[in-house]
């Protein structure tokens, strides 16, 4: 077992430069202290001499980036160390380090990894310490998900932004690039150095399950050019990899990979205009890692395979064609949309013949790792072919400078993450994403005056990063603090008749009601909420908190608001439009249809109403 002496999350000791030179001696400190390193161009020779030292058991660990349960990487709570021997067969994250060299470790929320900016980066330091002082160690590829909109797994107080389709409908390429570059340097100061963000993928099926508002809307060239922007600002903030996701694209399809087994029908000239051009983008701009998708896509590959185990995608046409030769991560090896067609055994051995370098989460670790290990052992895989994808993992170690600055400290985690000017960035651009779609008879803004007793009612949903919301009682209340007097009545995604009741008769007594609307459908009780409510003479207003498609289903609303998401920052923003603090400035990123006719578009991309200058 690894020291892990100083590994708790109370302790605030960071190893100085000479430890960690001490723990990486040898080929490890001739990286750390080379004029390579400095200039962000590592030296192959000294990386692939380090990758001729190492044993193949820990050639194969390089290549896993896997969960763990906990807040600590020696000390996690008793019901995450359960977690942890059930799915992994160890207690902590230094255990699993010690056991497979894990070359990468992704953070949930849902895994207890991300309670707090302090926690995060002691466990961080923790997991470098862990896997510094074994034999040969190499610092950790910390990873995850911050998209931020609707997946963000850091949460308040760092700085949430919109999230993606909400920056698509600011169109400004500016503020994807400050996104970047704040959101780069924030989680960078908590030992996060892989972020699985932006996402290229082009929103063209409404009811895409999966994407949605998470892309950045439904025009390739727009897509690209905030993509590339996004990227820019991350490699602005230095020392982070973004990563964009997911190739060959995932933006056309009605099924989630998460739960199933998604079929791009897209032709290969389809495929070259609609969902190429933000990756090429991505490309041309230095992307350090791009994610794959578990799709299928006939025109690309015709074997039935997905894109994750596609020699054709993954390495003719991504790395051949496209001449991307940056890290390939797969998405979760755990999704069904992966595991459809082959054992979980087969997997990772497939998903590396088809050209990726990184395997991500899969769900046996032991399965995963000693199958590829036996492919080597048995001649499917030579440890060449492994060579080539750990070279490439570590040149992004090497970039990222972790040879050399593997840990974090407490003051700048206090220095970066969630600074009153980081905050007030987030708001203004929030400010220009919020989109009103309708205004009938100039309903908005809302006068203090003349509606003084605001109503909020909406769905509730679960915060993206278990920080914020909910979001009925951040719009009371936002507009609580603009001057209104704002009351919150949550009534949920699908609002029983007696919830409808109850929203009806507390609707009685104020002056106009803000509803929430979550996902409407065709069937959805939150149709017959609002057709209620607009049957009482009140002036209705709805935000749309995450589909903007919520519009085209409540035909009678006088005034409809699209916020993208319903994490705070965007919540306040749509609060101060509706009071008109500030003029609405988005304008739609993707087209709306009509509800009664499909084939027809009710607004177009760019629509987006505003009431003059603010």
């Amino acid at each position: 077992m690894p020291d892990t002496s100083t590994g708790s999350t109370g302790s605030t000791a960071t190893p100085s430069r000479r430890t960690v030179l001490a723990a990486t001696a040898g080929v490890t400190t001739a990286l750390a202290v080379g004029g390579s390193a400095h200039a962000g161009a590592p030296d192959d020779r000294k990386l692939r001499a380090l990758i001729a030292r190492m044993t193949l058991p820990e050639k194969v660990g390089q290549l896993f980036v896997m969960r763990v349960y906990g807040h600590s990487a020696t000390t996690p709570d008793q019901a995450d160390i359960d977690a942890n021997l059930k799915e992994i067969g160890v207690r902590t994250a230094a255990e699993m380090v010690a056991k497979y060299r894990v070359g990468g470790i992704i953070y949930f929320t849902w895994a207890h990894n991300t309670r707090t900016p302090h926690q995060i980066a002691d466990l961080s330091n923790g997991i470098q310490r862990a896997s510094l002082t074994q034999p040969r160690g190499l610092p950790v590829l910390v990873s995850t998900d911050q998209e931020h909109g609707i997946v963000c797994r850091v949460g308040e107080p760092a700085t949430l932004f919109p999230g993606a389709m909400a920056i698509g409908a600011g169109g400004s390429r500016a503020d994807a690039r400050t996104l970047g570059r704040i959101a780069g340097q924030e989680l960078r100061a908590l030992g996060i150095r892989q972020n699985y963000s932006p996402v290229a993928d082009v929103n063209v099926n409404p009811g895409n399950p999966v994407i949605g508002v998470r892309s950045f809307g439904a025009e390739p060239d727009a897509v690209a050019g905030m993509v590339a922007a996004e990227v820019a600002g991350y490699q602005r903030s230095r020392q982070i990899a973004a990563t964009a996701k997911h190739f060959p694209g995932h933006g056309d399809t009605a099924v989630d990979s998460h739960y199933g087994f998604p079929v791009i029908t897209h032709t290969r000239e389809q495929w070259e205009t609609l969902d190429a051009p933000p990756f090429r983008a991505a490309v041309r701009a230095g992307i350090d890692s791009i994610m794959t998708a578990h799709i299928m896509v006939p025109a690309l590959d015709d074997s039935g395979d997905p894109a994750t185990l596609s020699h054709s995608i993954l390495t003719g046409i991504l790395r051949e064609e496209l001449g991307y030769d940056g890290v390939v991560v797969t998405d979760s090896l755990g999704m069904e949309g992966v595991r459809t067609k082959y054992g979980d055994d087969r997997v990772p051995v497939l998903a590396l013949k088809a050209g990726v370098d990184q395997l991500l989460n899969p769900p046996s670790l032991d399965i995963a790792w000693n199958a590829v290990l036996k492919a080597v052992q048995e001649g499917e895989l030579t440890e060449a072919r492994l060579d080539e994808s750990i070279l490439r993992i570590l040149r992004l170690k090497a970039k990222l400078r972790l040879f050399e600055e593997p840990y974090v400290s407490q003051g700048g985690v206090d220095r970066h993450v969630g600074t009153a000017s980081h905050l007030r960035t987030a708001d203004r651009i929030a400010e220009r994403t919020t989109t009103l779609l309708v205004n009938e008879g100039a309903l908005l803004p809302l006068s203090r005056r003349t509606h003084p007793e605001v109503l909020v009612v909406g769905a509730d949903p679960a915060s993206p990063s278990g920080t914020t919301g909910p979001p009925t009682g951040v719009l009371a209340a936002a507009l609580t603090e603009l001057g209104f007097t704002a009351t919150a009545l949550s009534t949920g995604t699908a609002p029983s008749a007696a919830t409808v009741a109850r929203a009806v008769e507390a609707a009685r007594t104020a002056d106009a009601v803000v509803v929430g609307t979550y996902n409407v459908t065709a069937s959805s009780t939150q149709k017959a909420l609002v057709e209620q409510l607009l049957a009482t003479g009140k002036p209705v207003v709805a935000v749309a908190i995450r589909n903007p498609y919520d519009v085209a289903h409540l035909p009678a609303v006088p005034a409809c608001l699209a916020s993208y998401s319903w994490t705070d920052v965007e919540l306040r923003a749509a609060a101060r439009v509706i009071a008109g603090r500030v003029a609405p400035r988005g304008r739609l990123p993707v087209p709306v249809q009509r509800a009664d006719d499909p084939a027809r578009v009710l607004y177009p991309v760019g629509h987006g109403l505003t009431y003059g200058s603010s």
